[in-house]
């Protein structure tokens, strides 16, 4: 590994190292899961523990929390904030998990990181992730945030991000996703995600699930915790698309309880299920205003300057070509609500997935009228297009297998009138490489 370390020079030099040298979860999936925070706690001790000196919120969730973060660190930064946001995986750009005021780290800020920690790095032999935290939380105590929007990256209890003490943590809800280190019931799931639970601290839930409502409920007692149900609090409601400035949004209206608080609220995340992550952040912002004395009026809120690619993001018009990266059972599902609401003629489905998901489950809740192009994501865990199509045959799904993502695009592109809708997804990997 030193040898990697001495030619952690340049930039590109430095990224090379980090994805080879160090386990990530996102290329090789579990083999980089690491069921304690040991590493975390060693590399925080060596950076002078930097998740001390800022303050947080804490959002983890199956679905939703980097929509919901991102909204947060908008409306904070718009009020005149300056807000670090931390959040995985990355789409195009790995400095895209840590930004400041939506500016991403620099080039030079990395490099030099890692080559004034590299020697203690190669003792504490990290994962990709666990360093990725450390990075952030000193780059964020150093740049002296007025507040972090902290993302956790699996799970919660044994997040690496958990080594915080946010000022709230946040859940925003519970679905089936990594099973096999989570746990195989809604229940235990939740149990893992209420980790992040901390003694006195405030936490906010995004949706009221039967299931999984008491879990939350007996951690935050345990802890002795506030807990906010925030679809209690806050609803959306006349929920629209709408283009706008050249680009597509969601309008909708907004309640607190009975009382109408702001009347076309605009949001440049357009997905009709966008309406919950909104509620959730709202609630987040009131309990803000009452601990830290933040002044932000919900009728002034924007939710503009996002900088959050791949939720329902619009590729092309004619045809329509939208994607997504909703990739579990719940994902996918609200996925397939907005298609129906998006007009269209045919349904061209670009479908890759990776080979720890559940693919017999999802494929099932997937159109049969539509046609696919099956594809690889270029990464490890990227599972084979052959492999797919024929799990996908097996439930009445039939389309071409393509060796990858852009090549079925280009066919999908080919063959779809101006008509058509061409949506691209099944895997977050899978739209990154189009977007």
């Amino acid at each position: 590994m030193q040898s990697i370390y001495l030619y952690c020079v340049s930039y590109s030099q430095t990224l090379q190292y980090m994805y080879a040298a160090l386990p990530m979860f996102h290329r090789i999936g579990s083999a980089a899961y690491k069921a304690n925070l040991d590493n975390t706690i060693a590399i925080s001790k060596l950076l002078n523990n930097p998740q001390h000196k800022f303050k947080s919120v804490h959002v983890a969730g199956t679905n939703g929390k980097g929509s919901t973060s991102h909204m947060l660190a908008a409306i904070l930064q718009n009020a005149g904030y300056k807000v670090g946001l931390y959040t995985s995986p990355h789409l195009k750009d790995f400095r895209e998990r840590i930004r400041i005021n939506g500016k991403m780290i620099s080039k030079n800020t990395v490099v030099s990181f890692i080559q004034k920690h590299r020697n203690k790095f190669e003792q504490i032999q990290p994962s990709f992730f666990e360093m990725t935290v450390g990075l952030a939380f000193d780059y964020f105590a150093k740049q002296k945030v007025d507040i972090a929007i902290i993302e956790v990256g699996l799970g919660g209890r044994l997040d690496s991000t958990n080594i915080i003490t946010p000022l709230l943590s946040v859940i925003t809800n519970i679905s089936f996703d990594h099973r096999h280190l989570l746990g195989n019931t809604l229940k235990k799931i939740a149990a893992e995600k209420a980790g992040i639970i901390k003694p006195g601290v405030p936490v906010i839930i995004g949706e009221s699930q039967k299931e999984v409502k008491e879990v939350f409920s007996r951690k935050a007692k345990e802890c002795k915790s506030k807990i906010y149900f925030a679809d209690k609090y806050y609803s959306l409601k006349n929920c629209v698309r709408e283009n706008k400035k050249g680009g597509i949004y969601l309008k909708a209206d907004v309640y607190r309880k009975s009382e109408l608080i702001k009347k076309n609220l605009y949001s440049e995340l357009s997905g009709i299920y966008q309406h919950k992550n909104i509620a959730t952040a709202l609630m987040v912002i009131e309990l803000l205003n009452q601990i830290l004395d933040f002044k932000i009026n919900v009728s002034t809120i924007k939710l503009t300057n996002l900088n959050l690619m791949g939720r329902w993001q619009l590729l092309g018009k004619k045809p329509f070509i939208i994607a997504d990266t909703g990739h579990n059972e719940a994902g996918i599902k609200q996925v397939l609500e907005q298609i129906k609401l998006t007009p269209h003629h045919k349904l061209h489905f670009v479908l890759g997935m990776v080979n720890d998901k559940d693919i017999s489950r999802i494929v099932k809740l997937l159109p049969k009228n539509a046609l696919y192009y099956f594809c690889k994501p270029n990464l490890p865990r990227g599972l084979d297009e052959e492999q797919l199509r024929q799990q996908a045959l097996q439930v009445g799904l039939r389309g071409n297998s393509f060796s990858s993502v852009k090549l079925a695009l280009n066919s999908a592109r080919k063959i779809a009138s101006s008509a058509d809708l061409i949506f691209v997804g099944g895997s977050t990997f899978v739209v990154a490489e189009v977007v």
